[in-house]
C-alpha cells in the first residue's frame, strides 16, 4: 500500500470518527478522471485536490478527501456510470463477490 493511499485512509477514518460534515457535494461529471492513476480529483480550496480511486467508488465509497487538509466532499454518482470511466482507462471493474445465502 502506498503512503499516499495510507494517508488518505487515515484521514478518511479520522474524519468519519469525528462525524464531520462534507465541504460540498460534487457530481462525478464535474470531477477529473486520470486514466493512469485511476483517480477522480476535484480542486480543494486549500490549493490541493480532493481524491478518490475509481475502485473505491465502485465498492461503495462516496467520499473524496484532500491529502493536504481536513476537508472532504461527497461524490454524487450512480454505480453504473462508472463503466464509462473503466472503459476510458481500458480496465474492468472489480468482481463483486456475493455473500453466501
Amino acid at each position: 500500500m502506498s503512503s499516499n493511499t495510507l494517508l488518505l485512509e487515515i484521514k478518511l477514518e479520522n474524519t468519519i470518527e469525528k462525524k464531520m460534515s462534507y465541504y460540498d457535494q460534487i457530481e462525478i461529471e464535474d470531477m477529473t478522471f486520470d486514466v493512469d492513476t485511476q483517480l477522480f480529483t476535484y480542486p480543494c480550496p486549500c490549493g490541493d485536490r480532493f481524491q478518490v480511486y475509481i475502485d473505491d467508488l465502485f465498492n461503495g465509497e462516496e467520499v473524496a478527501v484532500c491529502p493536504s487538509c481536513s476537508l472532504m466532499i461527497q461524490v454524487i454518482f450512480e454505480k453504473e456510470d462508472l463503466q464509462q470511466y473503466y472503459d476510458d482507462a481500458d480496465l474492468q471493474p472489480p468482481i463483486e463477490i456475493s455473500a453466501a445465502a
